[in-house]
């Protein structure tokens, strides 16, 4: 994958995160999917599997924006640094972070999410 392709990839991807469609959102997945992040720390495999997660997770935050800051190219994906404004309560919190993405068949096929809980834990 190309710089080109990771961006465009990504202009797709992101904005599935957004606005409670996790069918959408489950749609750039593949099937023997891996995903990760800091609330699932021993991860999820199979896309049956993330899409009950999704539809948990995208259900409480229906209005977070992801966006990507930095895409670094690798052999079978690419790495992602990102920002996501995510509403808490009255107050939106900023966060950083990063994502390992790796595509087979032009699916997430493993992604595994690196950000501080923190700030989002003390808003909540």
């Amino acid at each position: 994958m190309d710089q080109k392709q990771a961006v465009d990839f990504c202009n797709q991807w992101l904005p599935a995160w957004t606005g409670n469609r996790p069918d959408n959102l489950i749609d750039f997945y593949h099937q023997d999917v891996f995903y990760r992040d800091p609330t699932a720390s021993k991860g999820i495999t199979g896309r049956r599997k993330l899409l009950v997660y999704f539809k948990l997770l995208l259900k409480r935050n229906p209005d977070w924006v992801w966006t990507h800051d930095e895409v670094f190219e690798t052999t079978n994906g690419f790495t992602l640094k990102w920002k996501a404004r995510i509403p808490v309560g009255n107050k939106i919190v900023e966060e950083f972070g990063l994502d390992i993405v790796e595509l087979q068949d032009g699916r997430i096929i493993r992604n595994e999410v690196f950000f501080d809980l923190s700030a989002l834990r003390a808003n909540n």
